[in-house]
């Protein structure tokens, strides 16, 4: 069986209806009837006029679709059978635009729908992608994200089927098996692909690049071939041994993840190169940014935290109406398993992470983790990533690392393939426990904000003697309404230490713990295993809590008149708009919110954090008037710009970016957003060459005698 398929981009809407060819497909393709809940779309784009024309077919559910198009595309005809048919606009949200269709039930649908797609805005940075983007072209790289309305869908879950046709010398690809291909030929430089996924899925995402390929195929455990591939432009396939160490990490991920979970989903998995700062997981591939690949970090961590989105997001699906737990399984299977993997050192600074960043939202920011459903801002990344992560570290404490094994396993075999919710894995670490979880899941999942647990007090009940241990006994305090918790106290005496575990679910209550030796002071949750409040000894500042402020404040230090005459000298003031104008991007970049242009006096008066930029001597001139230090103790020297939070005792939260001139603050614009969990970093350019968190040891609590 032949279909009509498009050839050749029309230049003009009025042309379009005569330039469908009706060509045969290969029969390695997609020859054959449509299967139910499958769509079939046949693809020519030209990412150098950025022109695209699709066909789309699929199998009408009903005698009334309706369907949404980005308004860079518009229909241009549709039948049923050799029936025409019409296509009726309902009308326009923002970018978006709703049609329907009027058929008969049962019968293949087929819409023909072209346009120019938007440039590709290579401007957004790293939170413009976690927006939505409309479909984009362009010879540089093209990507047109499965929300970006560049299908119509067929149904909240489908399979699909898909033609490539490419321009320009590209390559091109969506999620799932590739069954063919063809590289772009002198006659007609066309790249033709085709692409199956078989399984239920609720997107498509389509991107198009000047990219080399590499392959390497490999034989998984049972046996089935799995074909790994990367898609980079030619300076980046260039590296030596980079294209290649992403390949055999891939595969080590793969089989890492196939033994602690089951057999991996797919037939082929692919790291291809963005040319926006985008770090997706998608079926059978990653999308990463091209400007960050050759960072050791991403393999190292983001590429297995990818690879695992096969199982966790992909091979399970999502119940978005009922949560997203997938970010915070995979970050705790992923980024945190290899903190652990490491040391318990590393394990536990990332859970201090987790608490640092929590700590740092506003209070109105504390949503519940049942609301969470993707990272848009940094508040929302604190909650579903480090909360979620977090709930399963003490899930594992709860029950056990063998029974949570099991109901890993348990899980993905019930649900593979299928959408779940957090239900779902409640049900699945239930049956593996042998118990209830239901007050350990609504407690977590529920409420806002997290424990705040604490000693008031703690005394030697009992001195050691006649082969008994020294007995202390403590008083346990929590607000209301109270958590249900269990958590250590580690107690210790000069050189000595003890870790015991205690129980409690009141507001205020009385534990006994026996030790071989009389501590001299008592800490609670030493190894932070707890979601919870952090006492302020444990909250030195970090960059967190400027990006995310609700009402942030600027203060230009090149441009302040200072008290007492003071000021910026001619030879300063000379380049002071470009030096503010550095400011004011970076600030724009830093800030989830727009921020308030403040004088000398906001160092000192309380109304929301302040940020102090400028050059280095600009800076040190602002903090010696307010009386602060112009050296930071514990920060090494140098760099061509610094970042540091201010330890103070009084005062609004303070932090400070100085810069050699206004190009180090504008070399700041791209990296420095990245770097929220940090009190200090310096700069060589864009190249971070140290960082660090303020030291901040914790609360002891005195055991009286």
């Amino acid at each position: 069986m032949n279909r009509c398929v498009v050839s050749g981009l029309w230049r003009r809407f009025a042309l379009l209806a005569t330039a469908l060819l009706c060509l045969p497909i290969p029969a390695s393709g997609m020859a054959g009837p449509i299967a139910a809940g499958q769509l079939v779309l046949d693809v020519e784009l030209d990412p150098a006029t950025r022109q695209i024309a699709v066909q789309a077919e699929w199998l009408a559910e009903d005698a009334h679709f309706r369907f949404v198009l980005h308004e860079s595309l518009r229909p241009v005809s549709a039948q049923a059978g050799a029936r025409a048919l019409q296509v009726r606009p309902l009308g326009a949200r923002g970018a978006l635009r709703a049609w329907a269709l009027d058929n008969p039930a049962g019968e293949a649908l087929v819409l023909r729908y072209a346009g120019t797609l938007p440039a590709l805005e290579q401007a957004r940075d790293h939170r413009g992608v976690l927006q939505s983007m409309p479909p984009m072209a362009s010879p540089q790289g093209s990507y047109l994200s499965a929300g970006s309305a560049w299908y119509p869908r067929p149904a909240d879950l489908f399979s699909y089927a898909v033609n490539l046709r490419v321009r320009g010398a590209q390559r091109a690809l969506v999620p799932g098996r590739l069954v063919e291909e063809s590289l772009p030929a002198p006659a007609d430089g066309v790249y033709r692909a085709h692409f199956v996924f078989e399984h239920p899925t609720d997107g498509i995402d389509l991107m198009a690049g000047p990219w080399t390929v590499r392959e390497r195929t490999v034989a998984q455990d049972d046996g089935r071939p799995l074909r790994l591939r990367t898609y980079f432009p030619p300076a980046l396939d260039g590296e030596p041994g980079l294209a290649d160490g992403y390949l055999a990490d891939s595969q080590r991920y793969i089989e890492r993840y196939s033994g602690l979970i089951g057999a991996y989903p797919f037939t082929e998995f692919s790291v291809v190169a963005s040319p926006l700062p985008t770090g997706f997981g998608m079926p059978t591939l990653t999308y990463i940014g091209e400007q960050v690949l050759r960072l050791p970090f991403i393999r190292a961590t983001s590429l297995g935290h990818e690879v695992l989105h096969n199982w966790w997001g992909n091979g399970v699906m999502v119940d978005y109406a009922r949560g997203n737990w997938s970010e915070g399984l995979t970050t705790f299977m992923a980024d945190y398993a290899y903190r652990v993997d490491d040391s318990a050192a590393q394990a536990r600074e990332m859970r201090l992470g987790w608490i640092r960043d929590f700590a740092a939202l506003p209070a109105d920011a504390h949503a519940p983790l049942a609301a969470f459903r993707s990272r848009t801002h940094g508040a929302a990344a604190a909650i579903g990533y480090g909360k979620a992560a977090m709930l399963f570290v003490m899930l594992e404490d709860e029950i056990g690392a063998e029974a949570f094994s099991h109901a890993i396993r348990s899980f993905w075999t019930q649900h593979r393939f299928r959408t779940a919710g957090w239900e779902d894995l409640r049900a699945a670490f239930e049956r593996a426990a042998g118990r209830s979880l239901e007050g350990f899941f609504s407690q977590w999942l529920e409420r806002r904000g997290g424990a705040a647990p604490g000693i008031e007090r703690a005394w030697l009940e009992r001195a050691a003697e006649a082969g008994r241990d020294a007995r202390i006994r403590l008083v346990l305090t929590q607000p209301a309404p109270a958590y249900a918790l269990r958590l250590e106290v580690r107690a210790s005496a000069s050189d000595l230490s003890s870790t015991r575990s205690v129980g409690f679910s009141e507001t205020r209550a009385e534990a006994v713990i026996d030790l071989p030796f009389v501590p001299e002071t008592l800490s609670l949750d030493p190894d932070l295993r707890l979601w919870r409040v952090p006492e302020p000894e444990q909250l030195p500042p970090i960059l967190r809590q400027w990006i995310v402020a609700p009402q942030p404040r600027l203060v230009l230090a090149d441009a302040l008149a200072l008290p007492g005459g003071l000021g910026a000298s001619a030879a300063v003031r000379l380049p002071e708009a470009a030096i503010s104008a550095a400011a004011r991007t970076l600030a724009q970049r830093l800030f989830e919110r727009e921020a308030v242009i403040a004088g000398f006096e906001a160092l000192h008066v309380d109304g929301g954090p302040v940020l102090l930029i400028g050059t280095m001597p600009a800076v040190e001139r602002a903090l010696a008037q307010a009386g602060l230090a112009t050296q930071v103790e514990g920060m090494p020297a140098g760099g061509s710009a610094r970042v540091w939070t201010v330890r103070r005792t009084e005062g609004p939260p303070l932090a400070v970016v100085a810069g050699q001139d206004a190009a180090a603050l504008e070399a700041l614009v791209r990296p420095l957003p990245h770097y929220g969990g940090q009190s200090w970093l310096v700069f060589d350019g864009a190249k971070l060459l140290e960082r660090g968190v303020w030291v901040a040891p914790g609360r002891m609590v005195k055991v009286e005698r």
